[in-house]
């Protein structure tokens, strides 16, 4: 849950299998797959210590300034204030909702659960389609249907019931991302790396300030885990992960770029229990197969 909407246009790219992909398109890919997989893992240590909301807005405030100081230094125009403008509840949905609940939620939910949830945000945008003139076929359909029995599967086995509130925000923060990308697409954005750094500026000064509003307040002292986990979503996870997919957007087939959707929710369980501890019950390998599944049919089917 990574990807800002306004990156979500991609130009006509080549169509060679596989098996022909150049080496630079074969390490954005692997970027993708891996960082924006462990985000999950590194929310979970960051958020033990940093309170959510506030540790969000300043991570996305940084990261959305540094990667328009780029996009200036490249000489492309800055965005307008209309774009500006625009911009705001974009990047509310996006980074507050989508980014910032899951932040709050895996204060008491594992990464691994988060990372499947989260990946049902495909599934959200061919519900909410319709709403915005984009028509969903049979197959996705049933790929929204598979999806969300996962998500029931998931619930069975008690994992998000032990907080209700933590549970419901994680299951509205894909309705949230979904709703953004969607309604990106309607609004005029900047488009491109600048259409990005607006949305991310814009939506972490909103979790800035609820943040704010809400009493959060930083420890005394942090430990050099939870720091370190700052520093890796605010680099790797923010600017080096966007700029492999937007790498990827440019020059890959949409379908082979949008793969890290059924990729990442598998990676980032297996993640958690490797390097976190946390552990996999048989209902979250069985939800993790049936949203995967889920979407591998929403993305082929739109390719």
């Amino acid at each position: 849950m990574t990807t800002p909407a306004a990156a979500a246009s991609p130009a006509p790219a080549p169509t060679s299998p596989a098996s022909s992909l150049p080496g630079h398109v074969l390490v954005a890919l692997a970027l993708v797959y891996v960082i924006w997989s462990s985000t999950y893992l590194a929310i979970r240590v960051m958020v033990r210590e940093l309170p959510p909301l506030a540790t969000g807005g300043v991570r996305f405030v940084i990261a959305g300034a540094v990667l328009l100081a780029i996009q200036r230094a490249r000489g492309v125009v800055l965005p307008t204030r209309r774009e500006w403008i625009a911009a705001v509840p974009v990047g509310v949905l996006l980074f507050g909702v989508g980014n910032g609940f899951v932040m709050h939620a895996e204060r008491s939910i594992s990464s691994g659960i988060a990372a499947v949830v989260c990946g049902t945000t495909p599934l959200w945008a061919g519900v909410l389609g319709p709403i915005f003139g984009e028509r969903a076929t049979r197959r996705e359909w049933l790929g929204m249907a598979l999806g969300f029995a996962g998500v029931v599967v998931l619930s069975a086995g008690g994992d998000l019931t032990s907080d209700p509130i933590a549970a419901a925000l994680l299951l509205i923060a894909p309705l949230g991302w979904a709703a953004g990308s969607l309604w990106a697409r309607k609004l005029p954005v900047a488009r491109g790396p600048s259409g990005a750094a607006t949305q991310m500026i814009a939506g972490g000064v909103v979790m800035l300030a609820v943040g704010a509003l809400s009493g959060e307040h930083a420890p005394e002292v942090i430990s050099w885990s939870s720091a370190f986990a700052f520093v890796y979503l605010v680099v790797l996870g923010s600017l080096v992960g966007f700029s492999a997919y937007a790498h990827l957007l440019q020059n890959a087939r949409p379908a082979l770029a949008m793969s890290y959707a059924y990729v990442n929710p598998a990676l980032a369980v297996l993640l958690g229990a490797v390097l976190g501890a946390e552990h996999v019950g048989l209902e979250v390998i069985a939800a993790t197969a049936l949203i995967v599944g889920a979407v591998v049919l929403l993305v082929r089917g739109r390719r």
